[in-house]
């Protein structure tokens, strides 16, 4: 028999993690496998947070078959109580005698102690197997714990010339019909969507995902609460957040009171007589939206990049000229000053969805 390596193993928990693409957040997508004598004794990935962890499900799994065995799990095994027990207190009690590790937990309050505890109850440990790619796997989740900021990712549906609209305002439709039934199925890796308070007003949209859910939660900037209490964004069953600027005694309006009863006002502090976006996204996170995906306008994603807020772009680009100095141009804000201070990209992808090129792309920082 030929022995399959660490890397084969670490690769199948990899996929079983995926399997909860979009379910898990704000925790991590974990995998887990139990080996014992070069079979698979149990399997397991963390389906949504509060459920069981990954190993543990394996390990349940496994059974008796546990004991001398080999855990494959992509994410350092926990250390401290949250909505579930330690992890590693379960793996050392089922007389796991080896865990390869796929990389550490960046989560403070884990970090290192998980690998800790389990060598000192002598059982082998190996870490950094596929280490790169699970990285990729939990950007988000790597973002959200560590700087108590969301994952933002940016989505344009453009010209090729940089317009998301004609100088007189009518976006649709710049993209094909392929590239916005893609763009709707995206928004299902997301646990929020967020728009300018201008998109409502021009498009009036419903930001619902495809399929539809609820989980989305629909996010709107709007410092001077100008939203039309009857707008499309409040259809369905999804959470609205409208972020705003703070009201002063004597300005409660009507529209303020309407608007509090269709949605949760989240009022965040200025910058320069405007939203401060920085407090916004923590203040998001802090009511555990880890990931977001902002889809307009122009305005509030180029205050997104201004702000170095962005970590993702997908850009849908239409073969199309709109031209126009008056048309709405996809990232505005005040940009930079010099072509040597442009935002760069890394680890660049290309799609053809039919005669549209979605680029998609990282930030560098």
């Amino acid at each position: 028999m030929i022995k399959k390596s660490d890397e084969y193993y670490m690769g199948l928990a990899l996929k079983l993690a995926l399997k909860a693409r979009g379910a898990t957040s704000p925790n991590p997508l974990v995998g887990a496998l139990v080996v014992k004598s070069g079979k698979i004794a149990g399997r397991g990935f963390h389906a949504k947070a509060g459920f069981a962890h990954a190993e543990i499900i394996a390990i349940d799994e496994a059974g008796r078959k546990a004991k001398g065995a080999t855990l494959y799990v992509t994410l350092e095994p926990c250390a401290h109580t949250g909505r579930t027990p330690p992890c590693v207190n379960r793996i050392i009690q089922s007389g796991i005698r080896e865990v390869v590790i796929g990389m550490i937990d960046p989560n403070p309050l884990n970090n290192g102690k998980g690998v800790l505890l389990l060598k000192e109850s002598n059982i082998n440990v190996r870490v950094g197997v596929l280490g790169e790619q699970l990285k990729k796997v939990n950007e988000v989740f790597i973002k959200y714990i560590t700087t108590g900021i969301p994952f933002v990712t940016v989505k344009v549906a453009q010209s090729l010339d940089g317009r998301i609209a004609t100088f007189t305002g009518d976006s649709k439709w710049i993209t094909s019909d392929r590239s916005r039934v893609f763009a709707h199925k995206i928004r299902r890796d997301y646990d929020a969507i967020m728009v300018g308070v201008n998109t409502v007003l021009r498009d009036n949209p419903r930001l619902d995902a495809v399929p539809q859910q609820g989980r989305l939660i629909k996010i709107i900037i709007d410092s001077n609460l100008s939203t039309p209490e009857n707008s499309n964004i409040f259809s369905g069953a999804s959470k609205v957040i409208i972020v705003t600027l703070p009201s002063h005694p004597g300005q409660e309006t009507e529209n303020r009171k309407n608007l509090a009863a269709k949605a949760t006002i989240l009022e965040v502090k200025e910058k320069d007589g405007q939203i401060n976006l920085r407090h916004a996204l923590k203040k998001l996170a802090g009511l555990q939206i880890s990931n977001i995906i902002v889809e307009g306008g122009g305005t509030l994603i180029g205050s997104l990049f201004d702000e170095k807020l962005v970590d993702k772009i997908l850009f849908f680009v239409s073969p199309k000229i709109i031209g126009g100095k008056n048309a709405v141009s996809s990232v505005m804000g005040r940009g930079v000053k010099r072509p040597d201070q442009a935002i760069k990209l890394g680890q660049l992808k290309t799609r053809r969805l039919a005669e549209d090129i979605l680029i998609e792309a990282n930030i560098i920082k």
